[in-house]
């Protein structure tokens, strides 16, 4: 099972995200005439939900509890959800603008997303 390239949770659930025509930044798809970028412009800070973060609880609600210590209510999310696929990152977002995502995304918009907020 790929990606959902989507918004999982918080501003902006179930949202699409997709690539620039160039395919170099990451936007989250609003509606048909708005876009938010995902690059150091707009986005304060992430945190990539890892395999050590998943292992470091024995179940959904341990890793719930872990992911809450570090980003709040979306990481608790997060931590709970833990994808398991390979290519496969879920990441908690906090935006300049104060809003916050938990987004999933394939390989492809992670790397751009990890270079357009270097």
């Amino acid at each position: 099972m790929g990606a959902k390239n989507s918004v999982l949770a918080g501003d902006y659930i179930d949202k699409k995200i997709t690539l620039t025509a160039g395919g170099t930044l990451p936007i989250i798809s609003v509606d048909y005439k708005t876009s938010i970028e995902l690059n150091k412009f707009f986005v304060e800070c992430y945190e990539v939900i890892t395999d050590e973060q998943r292992r470091s609880a024995a179940s959904g609600v341990g890793r719930g509890l872990v992911g809450g210590a570090l980003l709040g209510p979306v990481g608790m999310l997060a931590g709970a959800m833990s994808a398991k696929n390979k290519g496969v990152y879920q990441i908690a977002i906090q935006f300049k603008d104060g809003k916050k995502s938990l987004i999933e995304v394939d390989d492809k918009i992670y790397k751009a997303l990890i270079k357009a907020c270097f």
